[in-house]
């Protein structure tokens, strides 16, 4: 039995963990790369340079999301198509999506530059901070091929049944960005172009290790010359299906933005250095569920696509109890002891260490949910169903998010803020769980069989 059929007939317990495991491995490692950052430039450069790379973020998350709309869309329907054997289409995508990622990373490298200063400021720096994120972002966006080649290609890895790989791209890349961080910020003084320079070397390192993987003859799926020339039938069904976790990143670099310049009318400076530490902090947490999600994701393709709705329900319920399990640590963790946590990034400041340790409460208060919530929108993505992973996975940062953190505000001032995501979490929750569990009575009704 190899790889591919392994997804429709082996266990799901281990199943999932097998392809979990690696996936919440690379996810964790992958967060590395920000939290890194910000603990060291919090550490030796100091609250300014922390909101310089806060400021950044929002254009970071607009490269990752070029990344998932052709990756995570990509590789979702070569599951699907490796479970209905059709090797030749699954290659098709592979070969379209590599040219359409180095297509869209140039382009927006050029776009970023030429707009970068103005781009900050909307994004909410100040006059103190922009000298910080113009250094920061600048060589970003120099690498940003590096990353959509390391992170979009990567998930054609795991998708063709192959997480072991799919993790090893992401340790190699973040182990290094640790060691070039040392280096760079300590050792050379170099601050947040250090940070930087780290990570696009760390990513250029782990996009050529993902080319070496498809072109080193270790691959089942081949990129063949043929299927690099760019097919409208091919690449509009996987961008549909990739639309949601790029609209979800849209949604947050908006969001990211819109709260930013929030921060900077309620707290000033210091809110939006604080809001930098929760950030990492939170994706610490959520990285987890987002591998366990990246796991079951070929499962649920897989098997959907073979009609095995009892393999698919199964593979979803595991995932949602090891989530809620994940976070649920989570949530206790940071109730008990927020000072430990934010004191990684708040060097010697007094001030930050005391607002952080506040709002992270507050910002955490529905953690719990939030492993449900990811993994139940995963699966209409995983599926096939792009309109539902997209009502779904917006829900919280448009829909509910951005106008919480434009009127509580003016009730709680800064409070109103770190309370507006808790609120949103809930309200999403409500909203996934109602489609998910009327997902699940149709999946029962196609396919009753046990598993």
């Amino acid at each position: 039995m190899n790889r591919t059929e392994e997804l429709g007939k082996a266990p799901i317990p281990g199943l999932l963990l097998r392809f979990s495991l690696p996936a919440i491995v690379g996810m964790m490692v992958n967060a590395i790369y920000n939290v890194v950052d910000r603990i060291f430039i919090g550490q030796n450069v100091g609250p300014l340079g922390l909101a310089g790379a806060t400021v950044a973020f929002p254009i970071m998350l607009v490269l990752m999301g070029f990344g998932m709309l052709v990756g995570v869309g990509g590789s979702a329907l070569v599951s699907i198509r490796l479970g209905e054997r059709k090797e030749a289409e699954a290659e098709q995508i592979l070969g379209n999506a590599l040219v359409l990622l180095a297509t869209l990373a140039m382009s927006l490298t050029v776009l970023g530059l030429l707009f970068l200063a103005p781009l900050l400021k909307l994004f909410g720096a100040s006059e103190a901070i922009l000298p910080y994120a113009m250094d920061y972002t600048s060589i970003i966006l120099l690498g940003s091929i590096f990353q959509a080649l390391g992170f979009g290609m990567n998930n054609f890895i795991r998708g063709e049944g192959n997480p072991k790989v799919a993790m090893a791209t992401m340790l190699i890349g973040a182990v290094l960005n640790i060691i070039l961080d040392a280096i760079f910020i300590i050792g050379l003084g170099l601050g947040v172009r250090g940070a930087a320079l780290a990570t696009v070397i760390s990513q250029g390192t782990s996009a050529i290790w993902v080319m070496a993987y498809y072109f080193g003859g270790r691959s089942h799926l081949k990129i063949r010359r043929i299927n690099l020339l760019p097919r409208k039938d091919i690449a509009l069904p996987m961008l549909a299906i990739g639309m949601a976790p790029f609209a979800m990143q849209m949604a947050s670099s908006v969001l990211n933005g819109l709260l930013n310049n929030q921060l900077q009318r309620y707290g000033g400076d210091l809110a939006v250095s604080t809001m930098g530490i929760i950030f990492s902090i939170i994706t610490f947490f959520l990285m987890p569920i987002f591998g366990l999600n990246q796991g079951a994701q070929p499962i649920i393709g897989y098997n959907y696509g073979a009609r095995n709705f009892g393999r698919v329900r199964h593979a979803m319920l595991l995932a949602i109890v090891a989530a809620s399990t994940l976070v649920i640590t989570g949530f206790v963790l940071i109730q008990l002891i927020p000072q430990v946590f934010v004191g990684f990034f708040a060097g010697s400041s007094a001030e930050l260490l005391v607002m952080g340790s506040k709002a992270i409460r507050i910002y955490f208060m529905m953690l719990p949910l939030i492993g449900f919530q990811i993994v139940a929108a995963g699966y209409f993505q995983a599926s096939g169903k792009p309109k539902q992973a997209m009502v779904l996975s917006l829900s919280r940062q448009v829909l509910l998010l951005i106008p919480l953190i434009i009127v509580l505000p003016l009730k709680f001032g800064l409070a109103g803020l770190w309370m507006a995501p808790p609120i949103a979490d809930f309200l999403a929750a409500v909203l996934t769980g109602t489609l998910f569990f009327r997902e699940l009575r149709r999946l029962d009704r196609a396919d009753p069989r046990a598993v």
